[in-house]
């Protein structure tokens, strides 16, 4: 018995020391210096161009490191950083869809202990000299086979330009308070670095740094031009700040590029691929070569006069078969007239011997004479590419704000009213108005030298019974001496059959296209979209860090455009610039751009508000109505395809949204967005301060609309002013940019001699040789897309953000838009929709939202890419 006893306490004592001996093994094991280290794999693209030899020199210097998203390094405040690794690999891929551009995938392996936590962002420098590199994406696999992306799409300068290293984040989006915990203090970083210490100086290529400044390069000392913003009578948006020096007529002004394109400062990614400016430049040379030279060459020889002779001349603009040599002394004169860069490649152009032929606009294509016809001038209005001036008249006659009332009287209009009456017409908003008359008045004493010869217009139109409309009468209007005095010289024209009355018909027509050019390209097109977005993108990138949901859906609409507006500030809207050239504002282009900016509202930029303003939509609030608006104008080509883009657009944004923000609490507790959208309307816009003209951003709904609205700013509302330039404003007679000439009185020498020959004295008052064939090259230029387009309801990446719900939702947007080209086709196959081709038989495409997808290149006059990027 006392043996057995003393067996079992032995076999006792073994098994308490087994067990306490397995305890301290696990402990052991568990022990930072006895646990295993877990590996990272990484995955890095570079892209570079075929020759780009120095981008992957650069590449193999860099150097990468790992944080922790979920876990803290005590000492930094951070999330936990990996040991250093360097890129290693190399293997090339050519990448597809481009001819030029090879995919260099380099991959790393990084030891981190067990308890690295989730891998969620990466910090990377370039070692090298001299050399940056294009670090396209980049992945980081888990030893659990969890995979994590970075879209990084962004340059990698030396670290010894730069003086600090480029943290990417994951493409996983956070609200400011949802932020894992290892990334906090790394978002406060990254976005304290964009938004610079406000020191002074020139910004350097490498820089990363946005900040706000008003336009005061336009000008220079030969040319000043007003400084545009924060001033009471100058008002305007915000650009980017460049930083170069005081211009030394003005310390107020900053002096001019020394180059005409390339040197201007904007963020490296904030830049137009090498590819696609290259494309640019040589679309710009091609058609200055096709259109301009030519008449420059006539221009120069003796005896030869400035206008067209018929219109016959101007048809041999389109020609292949004209003289574009530059030889001899023609090109001297060129490289004496030109920067270097540009002379040389117009001269290498034209020695081609197949130069590039470009077809006729489609608006002459069909039709030679269709630009002539009432019916399609007043169709242009709803379905040209201008469609957003026109709107409905409430009261007869026309009033301007300073009490002045148009001289059209009841009994010119009232015998075509299809059998209504005046007030009739009135009542069921049959009477429309294309008004291009307050914002002139005060401009014409100044815009009336130099040749230019303008009036105000108004111009009134019935909207007939099968839904197209019909020109009633023209008003055009001069101010009266001495100015001031709140008179107008009045006169007004209505359409004729036949004889002297529809040759002045035509003329007036031509005044009132010539304004409505003028409202196009310099308010709708240049101010109501380049210009107002680009306050937007430098606060998102200032306000908003990349990994905020609103950056994640904002970012593709903002490509390109501050280095598109960049350069249009150095060859479009400066002194001496093309539309300074063209327009018939001339020299006080962008000084009226800025009068015009004080009628600016954000709130009536979207689509429903902006058809409720001009009277041709009215409220409807049925719930399965989610436009919530009517239309008045049933046959609106614009406004109809425009209508389910923005539907399209708004449910795609409430769907996202939706997904960050799951009450109004959250949107009005995001510090990030309030602080964004506060500069917005106290910087960017800081001469439009006031609450009224904004949405306040209080709530999910009205985060919903602002975003919209930005949104179809963005693309709808450019596509539909940009990329049909060329197929409808193409052939000048139809749409010139200014006139020469007044509308002749009678019983005087100009009268007589318009009367003689009509025709002649039509192409006399239109633009000169050199103005008119540079407009055509410049829509030519301005409505091609670009290489490497993104369309609407696409991204340049499967993976733009790693949540699968997010991505399931945007495939919906896209698939709603394919089903929204499926129906623009087929109303434009519909014969009672008479507005959808009209005399001219082209047909309404500049809201079809994917071009690729007819597989056209070039000039399309149809496509809707995400962001301004011509």
């Amino acid at each position: 018995m006392a043996e057995s006893s003393g067996r079992a306490s032995v076999r006792l004592k073994r098994m308490i020391s087994t067990r306490l001996s397995r305890k301290r093994s696990d402990v052991s094991a568990h022990h930072p210096r006895h646990q295993k280290p877990i590996i990272l794999k990484g995955t890095f693209v570079v892209a570079v161009q075929n020759e780009g030899q120095s981008a992957a020199a650069a590449a193999k210097s860099a150097s990468v490191q790992i944080y922790s998203g979920t876990e803290i390094d005590p000492k930094t405040g951070k999330g936990k950083l990996s040991d250093v690794a360097h890129l290693k690999g190399g293997k090339r891929k050519k990448n597809e869809g481009t001819e030029t551009e090879t995919l260099i995938t380099y991959r790393i392996r990084i030891r981190v202990d067990l308890n690295f936590g989730t891998p969620l962002a990466f910090l990377i420098q370039n070692q090298h000299k001299k050399n940056r590199f294009y670090l396209q994406h980049a992945s980081i696999e888990t030893p659990s086979n969890q995979i994590i992306h970075f879209l990084c799409n962004s340059w990698i300068y030396p670290f010894k330009n730069t003086k600090s290293h480029r943290v990417f984040f994951s493409n996983t989006c956070y609200i400011p308070r949802e932020t894992p915990r290892g990334l906090i203090e790394l978002r406060k970083e990254e976005s304290e670095r964009m938004r610079g210490n406000g020191e002074s100086g020139e910004r350097k290529e490498w820089d990363r740094i946005y900040e706000y400044e008003v336009y005061n390069d336009l000008g220079d000392p030969q040319n000043p031009r007003p400084v545009l913003g924060r001033s009471r009578w100058h008002p305007y948006p915000r650009r980017l700040r460049t930083g170069r020096q005081p211009a030394s007529s003005s310390m107020s002004s900053e002096s001019r590029p020394e180059s005409m394109l390339w040197s201007i400062y904007v963020p490296a990614d904030e830049r137009c691929s090498p590819k696609k400016l290259k494309e640019l430049q040589s679309k710009a040379v091609q058609a200055f070569v096709y259109f301009v030279i030519p008449e420059l060459k006539l221009l120069l020889e003796e005896d030869s006069d400035d206008e067209f002779q018929s219109f016959q001349e101007i048809l041999n603009l389109f020609s292949p078969n004209r003289d574009r040599k530059v030889e001899g002394s023609f090109k001297d004169t060129i490289k004496n007239t030109l920067v270097p860069q540009l002379a040389n490649a117009i001269t290498r152009h034209a020695s081609q011997k197949s130069p590039v032929h470009y077809p006729l606009p489609q608006i002459i294509s069909e039709n030679e004479w269709a630009w002539m016809d009432d019916m399609e001038f007043a169709r242009q209005m709803v379905a040209g590419i201008h469609p957003l001036r026109i709107q409905r008249l409430k009261r007869f006659p026309p009033q301007s704000k300073n009490g002045v009332v148009s001289s059209i009287e009841s009994t010119h209009i009232e015998h075509n009213l299809e059998g209504l009456t005046l007030l009739q017409a009135l009542q069921e908003g049959r009477i429309l108005i294309l008004d291009h008359h307050d914002y002139l008045i005060p401009f014409l004493d100044r815009i009336n030298t130099n040749e230019v010869c303008a009036y105000a217009s108004r111009t009134l139109l019935l909207l007939r019974n099968d839904g197209m409309l019909k020109p009633l009468a023209i008003e055009l209007s001069l101010p009266s001496f001495p100015l001031g005095n709140g008179n107008e010289e009045q006169r007004v024209f209505l359409p004729a059959e036949g004889g002297a009355e529809a040759a002045l018909w035509q003329l007036a027509k031509a005044h009132v296209a010539a304004n409505d050019n003028l409202y196009h390209q310099l308010i709708s097109h240049w101010l109501h979209t380049h210009a107002v977005v680009e306050p937007f993108i430098i606060a998102t990138r200032r306000q908003l860090s990349v990994m905020h949901p609103i950056h994640r859906i904002l970012n593709p609409h903002f490509r390109d455009t501050i280095h598109i507006n960049a350069l249009a500030r150095c060859i479009l809207i400066d002194a001496e610039g093309i539309l300074e050239k063209i327009l018939l504002s001339g020299e006080i282009s962008m000084e009226m751009s800025s009068e015009l900016y004080k009628e600016w509202r954000f709130t009536e930029q979207g689509l429903p508000a902006d058809l409720l303003k001009r009277g041709l939509a009215i409220e409807d609030p049925d719930v399965n109505n989610p436009a919530g608006i009517q239309f008045l104008l049933e046959d609106y080509p614009y406004a109809t395809d425009g209508l389910e883009i923005w539907v399209a657009i708004k449910q795609w944004v409430k769907d996202f949204c939706s997904f960050f923000y799951k009450d109004d609490d959250a949107v009005k507790s995001d510090i990030e967005l309030q602080a964004w959208w506060t500069e917005i309307q106290n910087v960017g816009h800081g001469d439009k301060r006031n609450e009224t003209w904004w949405i306040r951003m209080t709530t999910l709904p009205n985060l919903v609309e602002a975003l919209t609205t930005l949104i179809w700013i963005a693309s709808a509302v450019h596509a539909s002013l940009n990329y049909g330039q060329y197929v409808y404003s193409g052939y000048p007679p139809g749409r010139p940019t200014l006139c020469r000439q007044f509308i002749p009185d009678e019983g005087t020498h100009e009268f007589g001699e318009f009367l003689k020959d009509p025709d002649k004295f039509f192409l006399k008052m239109l633009p000169g040789r050199f103005e008119m064939s540079l407009a055509v090259a410049l829509v030519e230029v301005l409505s091609q897309h670009a290489c490497d387009e993104v369309y609407l309801g696409c991204q340049p990446s499967p993976e733009w953000i790693d949540n699968d719900e997010v991505r399931k939702r945007f495939a919906q947007f896209g698939e709603e838009l394919k089903k929204i080209q499926t129906r623009i086709l087929s109303r434009n196959n519909d014969a009672r929709l008479r507005n959808r081709r009209g005399p001219a038989k082209m047909t309404y495409n500049l809201l079809y939202p994917n071009t690729t997808s007819s597989g056209s290149k070039g000039v399309t006059g149809r496509g809707i890419p995400n962001s301004i990027s011509i």
